[in-house]
Formats: C-alpha cells, sequence, structure tokens
C-alpha cells in the first residue's frame, strides 16, 4: 500500500527534527540518542500529534495529551499553537508556547522562553515567530506581535512590538537594533557575546561628551568621572556578595 501524503510528511516533519537537533547541539551524537533522549524533540512530537487532535476537534484529548507531554519534558505547548518544520527547543525546561502562537520554519528556542499573551480578549494573542529566528533563555516575546525572518532575541530580554526581519532585540523592555549584514543561513545565531549593548553604549558617549564639555570650559576633562578601563572592567570597592 503507498502511504498517504498526510503520512509521508508527517515522517519528513519528524526527520527533519531529529536533524535540527544534530544540526544545532553540538552535544548531539545519533539520531537514536536524540530520538530517545531529548525533552525538546519529544515536546514538539507530542504537540504535533496533539495538535492533529486539536484541528480536528478532540479539544480535551489535545489538551490531556499535551498536559502529560509537560509532566514529561518541563515544557508547555498549547495544542492550538502552530509549529513549523525544523523546530529546535535546546534544553527546554521552563518553554511556554500559547494558544495562537505561530513558529516559522528552522526557529531556536532555549530554555525559559515564553511565546505568551497580553489579554485575556479571546482571539489572536499570541506571537508570530519568523522564520529562522533564534530565542535566547529567558526571553520572554509577549502578544500579537511578530518577530521578522533572520532575527535574534538575545537572553531575558522582553519583547512587546514587532520586530523587523534580520534584527537583534536586547533589554529589558526589548530595544531593536537593525543587523547591517541579514543572515540567510538555517544555523542558531545567537552569539551572546557579540550583544549590542546599548545601555553602555549611551553612557560612554554621554561620558565623552561631557570629557569635552569640560575639556573646552576648563582645559581638562574632569579626573572624577566614573567609567570602566579599556577592558570593560570597573575599579571601586569590594562588596560582599
Amino acid at each position: 500500500m503507498v502511504a498517504s501524503h498526510s503520512t509521508v510528511q508527517r515522517t519528513s516533519s519528524w526527520r527533519r527534527d531529529l536533524q535540527a537537533a544534530r544540526d544545532r547541539d553540538p552535544a548531539a551524537r545519533s539520531n537514536l540518542e536524540v530520538a530517545l533522549l531529548y525533552p525538546g524533540v519529544h515536546a514538539v512530537w507530542a504537540h504535533r500529534a496533539a495538535h492533529w487532535l486539536w484541528v480536528r476537534g478532540h479539544f480535551f484529548a489535545g489538551r490531556a495529551l499535551s498536559q502529560m507531554a509537560r509532566k514529561v519534558t518541563g515544557i508547555e505547548i498549547h495544542p492550538g499553537a502552530t509549529l513549523g518544520p525544523g523546530l529546535f527547543i535546546d534544553h527546554g525546561m521552563g518553554v511556554v508556547i500559547g494558544e495562537t502562537a505561530v513558529v516559522g520554519e528552522d526557529v531556536m528556542l532555549y530554555h525559559g522562553v515564553t511565546l505568551g499573551g497580553t489579554t485575556l480578549v479571546k482571539g489572536k494573542r499570541h506571537p508570530t515567530i519568523g522564520d529562522r529566528v533564534t530565542i535566547g533563555a529567558g526571553a520572554k516575546v509577549l502578544g500579537a506581535i511578530e518577530i521578522g525572518e533572520g532575527s535574534r532575541i538575545g537572553a531575558n530580554a522582553v519583547v512587546v512590538r514587532t520586530v523587523p526581519p534580520h534584527s537583534v532585540v536586547v533589554g529589558v523592555p526589548g530595544q531593536i537594533v537593525s543587523r547591517t549584514r541579514a543572515t540567510e543561513a538555517p544555523e542558531p545565531d545567537l552569539d551572546e557575546a557579540v550583544l549590542p549593548d546599548l545601555v553602555g553604549a549611551s553612557l560612554h558617549s554621554l561620558l565623552d561628551r561631557v570629557d569635552e564639555l569640560e575639556t573646552a570650559v576648563t582645559g581638562h576633562p574632569s579626573s572624577h568621572a566614573v567609567r570602566p578601563s579599556h577592558d570593560g572592567v570597573w575599579s571601586g570597592l569590594d562588596f560582599s556578595i
């Protein structure tokens, strides 16, 4: 018997989920290891089954399956959410994806990510995530907003407004930085070491301006300005932490 188109499509999607984990986690050694031991993959697979039930009107069964997956994996995905192929949830603990969320292809989520709502009104109230987006650990993307393709959300950022494609978002509330170089690669793009420090850059700019003004008035910059050294280390008193 020839397999139906939907069966072939589901099998292809599962294989793509496995490959996404292999491509994006250097600790993954084999498809068997990923299939048996990766809770992020298990949560996505359970969601695909729960979503199949949900869209066919089996709401209670879909919710029951999603809650069982939550207990096993620590990842809560509402069965009404739409997840594209190639999604990889790394580590996964504490990830929450709401009912009307839409996630594109080749997206990567780290632990503690929330795709949540900001209203109790029924209807579209969760974010839409474009293709090849990477969302860092602990980030919160809230409301019926869109995250443009190829963007990356820094760890612990709180995003409450639409983000253009190929952007970087950092901070609370999230500040959007346009990128000078767009990426089309499916690989995750979240090198936290090179995320912009917008507050730090603004403070440095203000300090430099103050130095210029003091030099213009007194002939030399103030010796009392507090700023980090060239290697980014602040000097001061020892503190008990």
